[in-house]
């Protein structure tokens, strides 16, 4: 069970999560129109290091910096998707996406590995009844990045809790395994 917060600071911190956040999946100009493309994230989890969150936060609250080099351009999140449609690969169905099926059945290997966070590319998460957030996950393969302002704006309304710190290290050390890893070819 994971450790959370319910009582939000004014800035962006490391494991908010914030419910419906925005992605721009592309803007195109046609024929004189712009056309934008949103995805809107049901849950999103914060993975930006929070002294970085920090230094961007006070120093965009100096009346005349000396310089802008804390400010932060972007904030890296990842999507938290509800456990049960990542056992039927349908966490994504709204874009027209089959993905991986995993066993939904917890004697199978993939589903242990799931639960116990053994799968590099996902973290399994489960809340107290306080927190009105189903069984979910975190998939590290769908990251993304939103900016900074319109994040700190949207989540003054769709602030839902805030992972612990000790949880949210966790989750950080898996993310950045995840995002080293070693791509290795392959052979078929």
């Amino acid at each position: 069970m994971i450790k959370v917060e319910l009582n939000s600071i004014s800035r962006i911190c490391q494991g908010d999560i914030l419910k419906n956040v925005e992605m721009i999946e592309y803007a195109v100009e046609k024929e004189g129109n712009i056309e934008i493309s949103k995805i809107i994230f049901p849950l999103v989890i914060v993975l930006t290091q929070d002294c970085d969150l920090n230094q961007d936060y006070k120093n965009r609250n100096v009346e005349t910096p000396s310089n802008h080099d804390k400010h932060l351009i972007s904030v890296i999140v990842a999507p938290i998707y509800n456990v049960e449609h990542i056992y039927t690969g349908e966490h994504l169905s709204e874009l027209g996406l089959q993905m991986q099926v995993i066993s939904k059945k917890p004697d199978k290997t993939d589903n242990k590995f799931l639960k116990q966070n053994k799968n590099p590319r996902y973290h399994f998460l489960e809340f107290n009844k306080e927190i009105p957030i189903v069984e979910s996950v975190i998939d590290f393969k769908h990251y993304f990045t939103v900016n900074v302002k319109y994040l700190d704006i949207h989540k003054k309304e769709n602030f839902v809790c805030k992972v612990s710190e000790l949880y949210r290290e966790d989750i950080s050390q898996r993310f950045s395994s995840f995002l080293s890893r070693i791509g290795l070819p392959d052979d078929k």
